[in-house]
């Protein structure tokens, strides 16, 4: 006996009939769970890379803050304390330099595919600006002292035209006479 449900044949009565498109459906399920899976899985790999990618320039950041803060202890005191800060945050030290008052340091996070380096610079701003490494900021001419006017009133403002789409204010309507009350 082969599988399938029985029809009505045009001779003799009933017969079974084949059916080709059985259990297609499972397979069709089975692919679509498949794809989703994928696609979920390449999510939660970006996903990861972008926690270790932030994770590593926090690190960096805290590092060279660290390292620019103790920089008159001399440059391997500052590095130690880099090291000890980048590690609290579940990173790796590979770079420390200490320029006068600037620190340069760079920074690992993470292991095999997902791993990022970041490198971060602190220290003064006019130190690095002297330094080369940041433009200085670009100075106005003396500023002249001004007697104090009084506050400023802002010119009267003209009304907006109407919209076509828009109706202008109507007047207010005075409300409707009563009529006289009967004697």
């Amino acid at each position: 006996m082969r599988p399938g449900f029985r029809v009505r044949g045009p001779t003799d009565g009933w017969r079974r009939a084949r059916c080709s498109d059985r259990g297609s459906a499972t397979v069709w399920s089975v692919g679509a769970i498949a794809v989703l899976c994928v696609v979920f899985g390449v999510v939660l790999a970006l996903g990861h890379a972008v926690v270790v990618r932030h994770r590593a320039a926090g690190g960096a950041d805290l590092a060279a803050l660290a390292a620019a803060d103790h920089w008159t202890e001399g440059g391997a005191v500052a590095c130690a304390r880099a090291d000890r800060v980048a590690r609290a945050q579940d990173t790796r030290l590979v770079r420390c330099v200490i320029t006068g008052e600037v620190s340069d340091v760079a920074v690992v996070s993470g292991r095999g595919p997902f791993t990022a380096e970041i490198r971060a610079r602190a220290g003064p701003a006019e130190t690095s600006a002297r330094a080369g490494l940041v433009e200085p900021p670009a100075r106005a001419g003396p500023v002249e002292p001004r007697a104090w006017a009084g506050p400023v009133e802002p010119p009267p403002r003209a009304p907006a035209p109407a919209t076509p789409r828009q109706r202008p204010p109507r007047p207010l309507a005075s409300p409707p006479a009563r009529p006289p009350a009967a004697p």
